[in-house]
């Protein structure tokens, strides 16, 4: 897969997004980044830390996969930022971007690029 391009092609459908990256099972990112345009909020080794927790709680909520259906996406409508998290196989597609958004829209926007892989 083409992880670069998808999180290249998602930072380009709204200027409010500020970072779309792929992060392994391990809780590494793989793929992806800030948008060059925006300034980080946090420091690298507390992203890593967002990654880590991030990857577990993606893993976490396949144990409900049976009852409940896969999840699709999950969003955190956060005080700074809203952060939104795509399962993708074993790895999880994050993107942030301002609250000022139609967050609506791009999640399904992402959805469909994501259907296409």
């Amino acid at each position: 897969m083409d992880y670069e391009n998808l999180c290249t092609t998602i930072r380009k459908i709204d200027s409010k997004i500020r970072f779309a990256g792929v992060i392994n099972s391990k809780g590494r990112l793989v793929a992806g980044g800030m948008a060059p345009s925006k300034t980080r909020l946090g420091d690298r080794k507390r992203d890593e830390m967002l990654y880590m927790e991030l990857a577990l709680r993606v893993k976490m909520r396949r144990e409900f996969d049976d009852d409940l259906g896969e999840v699709k996406f999950s969003m955190s409508f956060r005080e700074k930022l809203i952060v939104m998290s795509f399962p993708i196989k074993d790895d999880v597609l994050m993107v942030s971007m301002e609250k000022k958004t139609q967050f609506e829209q791009i999640a399904f926007s992402i959805l469909k690029l994501i259907e296409k892989i």
